[in-house]
């Protein structure tokens, strides 16, 4: 059985067995019209864009930034990589944008209640790559051995 609350499907995914889990998954994108399946996996595409997370996470952290204390955060990001990752963020809701419309510019980001729930969502996903590290590394070692 899938619960709701307003807004937002949830799986109680803490309380069922794995098939039970993969049957309500499934009654789930099934009900999904084309317009959410497409809106599906583009705000799915952030949870596995580095730069995205980054973002995000940066703004967790630290709570609003301007755009350079963004670029300084994220190593390696570009200037044109962040400010397009900023607008797709900005676009899907997940953070706001702030300019104070002076001269010069000063405009800041920061994480948006949806910003903040993809945040939280993502920490049990972060936590068990964490806690599967060693199994991800033997599986890694293994299949490379197996390659040769």
């Amino acid at each position: 059985m899938i619960e709701t609350k307003e807004g937002t499907p949830v799986l109680p995914h803490h309380r069922l067995a794995f098939d039970e889990l993969i049957q309500a998954s499934q009654k789930a994108c099934d009900a999904l019209s084309e317009a959410d399946d497409g809106l599906k996996r583009e705000v799915l595409g952030h949870a596995g864009n580095r730069w995205s997370l980054g973002v995000v996470h940066a703004l967790g952290v630290a709570g609003t930034l301007r755009h350079a204390d963004l670029g300084r955060r994220l190593d390696g990001v570009s200037q044109r990589m962040l400010t397009r990752t900023l607008r797709h963020l900005e676009r899907d809701g997940l953070i706001a944008r702030h300019d104070f419309q002076e001269v010069p510019p000063r405009v800041t980001y920061s994480l948006t209640d949806l910003g903040r729930g993809l945040l939280t969502s993502m920490m049990p996903l972060w936590s068990w790559v964490i806690d599967n590290a060693p199994a991800f590394r033997a599986a890694r070692r293994a299949y490379d051995a197996d390659s040769r």
